[in-house]
């Protein structure tokens, strides 16, 4: 149902998944990129070169960018600690709008950022990139019919080998000099860095996907404290639901990137049902399942993703098309339960005991 271009602006590239974003929206028969802003101009030169961007939509100042292009959709990417402030500079322009992961830095940060877009009757969106790896699609569509019972355990490990080591499209790019590391946001208390704020919100918002929406009771998790960082670098997270313990743990330093080689441990989730199991490892051709009526598991082939739902920009702009509200991961409602995990696992991290699920 195809109404009417979508004219999208790309604002703030702090974190490198601007480029990937932008790139779907070219690749979208009914989308266009109307303007592009970012406050050090710099940053945006790569993804320009990249994708064709001509100089006359790129901005530095993000209010002249808004003005003059009226754009339907705004993507952001700016550093976590800072979705609470670009959301409200943003919202009052009447867009919608598409947050690149994670939700934010803080519960009450997200409830602005809800406040904010909800007063303008528009959209906010969060987007996790796992949410659109065929293996985990097929898995939630597995538990969706039923074929492991009611999930009563998630076990997720993810990271790679640091946010440092690559760039737009999963570039490699060398880290010769480790001290560039103190210089960089994503390792910057102030700046809401570490692998726990960067990668437990994608384990645990999945989770909340995959568990239908419950929430745990209380939560426990532990830290690493890397020399001369501010911040860590490797977390563990066990959370009690009523049906159980499930974990969740962030690596950044990850033997190998698991878009390339999968590290050991494996990157993804393992699901634990009432009348099965599913091992669901990100970038992987399969999943394999065991059920009472199949103990020693079946390797099931992974769902070909079909449009409008191969990706998140064009999964979005067909919500907008059928004027319905995006759900699962990319919904407030998900998200804000796994902001819950997130902010309840830094605070028992930081007091080294468990806590109960912060409202």
């Amino acid at each position: 149902m195809m109404t009417k271009p979508w004219k999208i602006a790309g604002i703030n590239f702090d974190h490198m998944h601007m480029g990937d974003l932008l790139r779907m929206v070219i690749e979208h028969s009914n989308a266009e990129i109307v303007g592009i802003a970012d406050e050090q101009p710099e940053r945006m030169k790569g993804v320009m070169q990249a994708l064709g961007i001509p100089e006359s939509a790129a901005f530095e100042d993000y209010g002249r960018c808004l003005d003059n292009t009226q754009p339907d959709v705004v993507i952001l990417c700016p550093a976590t600690a800072l979705h609470g402030e670009w959301t409200e500079k943003v919202a009052p322009y009447g867009t919608h709008i598409f947050m690149e992961k994670p939700f934010a830095a803080t519960l009450p940060e997200a409830d602005r950022m809800i406040a904010a877009v909800a007063a303008t009757g528009k959209q906010l969106v969060i987007n996790w990139p796992l949410r659109w790896y065929p293996s985990h699609v097929t898995s939630k569509r597995l538990i969706d019919e039923g074929a492991i019972g009611e999930v009563i355990e998630v076990h997720y490990y993810d990271g790679n080998r640091g946010p440092l080591r690559h760039v737009m499209d999963k570039v490699e790019v060398p880290l010769s000099d480790p001290s560039e590391k103190s210089r960089s946001w994503w390792y910057q208390k102030s700046a809401g860095g570490g692998s726990l704020l960067d990668y437990l919100g994608y384990g645990v918002t999945l989770g909340t996907w995959f568990m239908d929406g419950r929430s745990p009771i209380e939560v426990t998790a532990t830290v690493d404290a890397p020399e001369g960082l501010e911040v860590d670098e490797h977390s563990i997270t066990v959370c009690r639901y009523a049906t159980g313990l499930s974990k969740f743990e962030t690596r950044w330093g990850a033997f190998t990137d698991p878009w390339k080689l999968q590290p050991q441990p494996k990157c993804g989730f393992v699901i634990v049902g009432t009348k099965g199991t599913i091992s669901s490892y990100d970038y992987e051709p399969t999943v394999r399942m065991q059920t009472r009526e199949c103990e020693e598991g079946v390797v099931v082939p992974v769902d070909e993703l079909e449009a409008p739902n191969r990706n998140p920009i064009e999964y979005f702009l067909d919500c907008l098309d059928r004027d319905v509200l995006a759900d699962g991961p990319l919904s407030p409602a998900i998200a804000r339960i796994g902001q819950q995990i997130v902010d309840t696992a830094r605070e028992s991290a930081a007091a080294k005991r468990t806590l109960p699920l912060i409202q």
